[in-house]
């Protein structure tokens, strides 16, 4: 069968290796598709109890970025089925829904801790440059 016009804009191959905080997935940066406009990260972060500790810095970009996590619970997915620890500038934020994120370009961010896992949670983020960068 031939190649399609458009084949190479749907991607599928992705990772299932898991390490201590879950499985990313899926990393779609210019390294991956030459001339895109802005990057994405993809991953699973798996039931465990304690903590998971995300990113541990606080830090600035210079692009705007989108952090979500979706609880994975069919009767509720509103339901986180954890607790995350966000923070923007200097406030700390509970998260114990499922969430979606913006932060600004300049605005300080993190430490994102995930505590207390009971289901699977995804994960991503998706900010307007080539690659992330912090």
């Amino acid at each position: 069968m031939s190649e399609k016009k458009y084949q190479q804009f749907i991607m599928n191959d992705f990772n299932t290796e898991k390490d201590d905080i879950g499985t990313l997935m899926f990393r779609l940066d210019d390294e991956k598709v030459s001339g895109i406009p802005f990057f994405t990260d993809c991953a699973w972060v798996w039931p465990k109890p304690g903590e998971i500790v995300m990113e541990a810095e606080a830090h600035t970009h210079d692009f705007d970025e989108i952090v979500t996590v979706f609880g994975s619970n069919p009767d509720d997915p509103q339901d986180l089925g954890a607790e995350v620890e966000f923070w923007l500038d200097d406030e700390q934020y509970i998260l114990t829904k499922s969430t979606i994120i913006w932060v600004p370009k300049g605005l300080k961010h993190c430490p994102i801790i995930f505590r207390n896992v009971q289901r699977p949670i995804f994960h991503y983020i998706v900010g307007d440059a080539a690659r992330y960068n912090a």
